[in-house]
């Protein structure tokens, strides 16, 4: 649901105990657009008192925008560990690739719950017949039966796995599942901050060194776009998601919107979620085809600066002279997606290199697969990437000012 909007007077009196208009100030003529000098005065550097209160979270909401926030997504955020004997089977015969895939992430609603993880992704496979990936055909070679027993499996639409036939454990098994849990969890907490969701659409298929028969994928096109537009209409109403067309609203192109107005303001965009394309390539212009500027489609393409559709940009190196380029994009009204960690090596060294750049680079989405203490523990190493004072959100440290504090952006209860 949108935030319901505080009657005018109810506000006035929210800034008056804000201490930002005097009480006499509110039978005076207002200016045209009284709140671009109430954002304009707080951004100037107001100090609240200590402690959150209510009127500066009230003032967050009016004054920041989206994009001025900073949040720790889950990076295959649906994935489990391979189980044994599976496990110890890849180990042997391929330990460089089950080093990469050995984590295992906790259901959605907990990710939201405990480890204030406000961003995820989600690898999604076209199945329209249903039934194609409930066979593991590998499973036979260590003595599991190749039927998954899973009837979700079974059912026709999208699936949500990492590498078929090899890495297939999942919290949700179908992308609808999946949504159903964050759609769950948002319908429980209306207050929250936009819960950002990163598709990577998934059709290669991979080597099948034993001739086992590996499953192949469905191409994902035109007609499976679709689809998947349709999958997430399904389960999300209109007025729970932002989209492309909302934020572009007049403007000719979904570019000139985010680089002039800007994007919505956290009053607005509280208890929505957005959809965000992983991919580029043939699967971006695949899905911009009949829809010039996004027009009626449901995910944010990853284009890069200088296209229409340019609104969210992946750059998930964040090290070297990338950390610049990352705060340009930032600071010229992008979302930017980042890693703090990949394949599992910051996590086994310990090494924050990659963790302390990505938060410096102000990237909006920062991807981890360690949000909490602990995870990390089996490497011999504490490594975690959080938020600073683990909040689930801060104030973006390149396009907001000092004034800003962590605890206005987000109050659940």
């Amino acid at each position: 649901m949108r935030r319901r909007r505080h009657g005018w007077f109810v506000f006035l009196a929210v800034l008056t105990t804000a201490g930002l208009l005097s009480a006499s100030s509110t039978a005076a003529a207002q200016p045209r657009d009284p709140f671009e000098e109430i954002c304009s005065k707080w951004s100037a550097g107001y100090g609240p008192a200590p402690g959150p209160t209510y009127p500066e979270t009230d003032l967050a909401d009016r004054c920041l925008r989206l994009n001025q926030t900073q949040v720790i997504g889950s990076h295959n955020s649906y994935h489990v560990q391979p189980r044994e004997p599976l496990w110890s089977a890849l180990r042997n015969f391929d330990p460089l690739l089950a080093a990469g895939i050995e984590y295992t992430h906790s259901p959605l609603g907990v990710q939201f719950d405990d480890e204030e993880v406000r961003q995820v992704e989600l690898d999604v496979f076209a199945d329209p017949a249903g039934g194609l990936y409930d066979q593991r055909k590998i499973l036979p070679l260590v003595g599991l039966p190749a039927d998954s027993g899973i009837p979700e499996l079974e059912q026709p639409g999208f699936k949500v796995l990492h590498i078929q036939e090899i890495d297939f454990e999942s919290t949700c098994w179908t992308f609808v599942q999946c949504l159903q849990q964050v759609k769950l969890w948002s319908d429980r907490h209306p207050r929250h901050l936009p819960i950002a969701i990163l598709v990577e659409l998934k059709d290669e298929p991979i080597p099948d060194p034993l001739q086992l028969g590996f499953v192949q994928p469905q191409p994902i096109g035109p007609a499976e776009l679709d689809a998947l537009d349709a999958e997430i209409r399904s389960v999300f109403p209109e007025q729970q998601m932002l989209t492309p067309d909302e934020v572009r609203g007049s403007h000719a192109t979904l570019e000139d919107a985010v680089l002039t107005d800007g994007w919505p303001t956290l009053g607005t965009a509280r208890g929505n979620v957005m959809f965000l394309m992983d991919n580029g390539g043939h699967y971006r212009t695949d899905y911009l085809a009949g829809h010039p500027n996004l027009d009626g489609r449901v995910l944010f393409t990853n284009a890069d600066p200088g296209v229409p559709d340019a609104a969210f940009v992946k750059r998930n190196d964040p090290l070297g002279p990338n950390i610049a380029a990352i705060q340009d994009l930032v600071r010229r009204g992008y979302l930017v997606r980042t890693r703090a960690d990949a394949d599992t090596v910051q996590a086994r060294t310990g090494d924050t290199t990659q963790r302390d750049a990505a938060l410096l680079s102000g990237a909006q989405f920062v991807s981890t697969d360690y949000p909490i203490p602990g995870r990390a523990a089996p490497f011999g190493t504490d490594y975690v990437a959080q938020i600073p004072d683990g909040d689930p959100a801060r104030c973006n440290p390149i396009n907001t000012g000092t004034h800003c504090r962590n605890d206005a952006l987000e109050r659940l209860r």
